[in-house]
């Protein structure tokens, strides 16, 4: 019978990145009310001129939330990643592991926040631009024209689903490059590629299992560029090779 491998303790647990979408939900649900508030943005643009305006000024009404959203999310990633350096460090000398704590991730943390309030900001306008080309759409082919209003109409579902992709893509996304901030810091130049080991893994990525990846070169899955947890909807993780 084969074994079961043992999890990973850089593998972030999906309780952070389930917390942080259902905060991202709620904003959709309250994008969707909003657009679904006017009868007639298709036809009307006094009306699409107005969920314009409203979503592009709710954008900066949120920012306060986003930006603290933001650094409780990244916060609670970089707790997983000191604890998965701990369970890690067993294989470490003492010297290691002290360098490891004085890890400088000050700087990634705060791009990482930052980055991630402006995508929590794009959801309102990406909704404002989504209504503008439905609209634009329908004057290149008028006889859709219920089809191109149940879209509109549709504008919460869709960000429900972009706000689900940021929240599991921006979680694993910190994660890897606090790892690789940590295991740079004290000398590591390449990590393992690890894979969730599930049916959903794409075949690109299942093929990465295991690989020796070197941190200054990331390979290019795809069509995209990026480390281990970096690319789009992605659950793998760099497992770094320490030095010893």
């Amino acid at each position: 019978m084969a074994q079961t491998r043992a999890r990973s303790p850089f593998q972030l647990t999906r309780g952070i990145e389930n917390r942080y979408a259902i905060q991202l939900r709620k904003l959709a649900g309250k994008i969707g009310r909003l657009v679904a508030g006017y009868s007639d943005p298709l036809t009307q643009p006094d009306q699409r001129f107005e969920i314009v305006r409203s979503l592009q000024d709710y954008a900066d009404q949120i920012t306060p939330w986003a930006q603290s959203l933001a650094r409780k999310v990244v916060a609670e990633v970089d707790w997983a990643n000191r604890e998965a350096y701990a369970k890690h460090a067993q294989e470490m000398s003492r010297a290691l592991r002290r360098e490891l704590d004085t890890a400088p991730t000050g700087e990634m943390m705060r791009l990482m926040q930052a980055e991630q309030v402006e995508l929590i900001r794009s959801l309102p306008t990406e909704a404002a631009q989504r209504v503008v080309d439905i609209a634009q759409k329908n004057m290149l082919n008028g006889t859709r024209a219920a089809e191109f209003a149940r879209e509109i109409q549709r504008t919460g579902d869709v960000t429900k689903s972009r706000a689900t992709l940021i929240a599991r893509t921006e979680t694993s996304r910190t994660s890897s490059n606090l790892t690789q901030a940590r295991a740079v810091f004290v000398g590591s130049v390449a990590y393992t590629w690890e894979t969730a080991e599930d049916s959903d893994v794409r075949p690109s990525h299942r093929a990465m299992q295991d690989q020796v990846v070197q941190w200054a070169d990331p390979p290019t899955l795809d069509g995209l560029r990026g480390h281990a947890g970096c690319l789009p909807n992605c659950r793998c993780h760099p497992a770094p090779i320490i030095p010893h």
